[in-house]
This record gives C-alpha cells, sequence and structure tokens, in this order.
C-alpha cells in the first residue's frame, strides 16, 4: 500500500505571517489574505516550493496509507 501526501496545514504559532508561501506557491493554493488558508485541491502532490521556502517551517504536510492518516514523526535528539 503506498503513502502518499493527503494535504498541508500551517502551524498558526509558527507562522511569521511574511506570506512566502503565497507568491512561490504555482498554482495559487495558498490564499494571500491572513490567516493564510490553504486549497488543497489546487496543490501539487510533487511540489514542496512552500515547504522548503517558509523561514519558520510553520507548513508540514500529512500523509495517509490507503484511507488512514499518519502521524507526523517527531523529531528526536
Amino acid at each position: 500500500m503506498m503513502v502518499i501526501r493527503d494535504h498541508l496545514v500551517r502551524h498558526p504559532d509558527r507562522c511569521t505571517h511574511q506570506a512566502i508561501c503565497v507568491p512561490i506557491c504555482p498554482t495559487g493554493a495558498w490564499l494571500s489574505t491572513p490567516p493564510y488558508k490553504f486549497d488543497s485541491s489546487r496543490c501539487l502532490e510533487s511540489c514542496r516550493l512552500c515547504l522548503d521556502a517558509c523561514p519558520s517551517q510553520a507548513i508540514f504536510a500529512v500523509f495517509k496509507k490507503g484511507e488512514k492518516l499518519l502521524e507526523p514523526q517527531k523529531k528526536t535528539g
């Protein structure tokens, strides 16, 4: 069973509202007004531009395997 990216989430406590995710998105999936909501139907599965561009790492992906959503892995150490 394949693991696929289901959607992206913006962590509201980490977001600095610099909105770098808005202009870098090639499909306009991030709305350009606070609180910068995300339209997952416009997101490209293989694109990571907003994740890589976010200076505060406030955006993260949620994956699923079959119908089960997978919990994000916590970094240790």
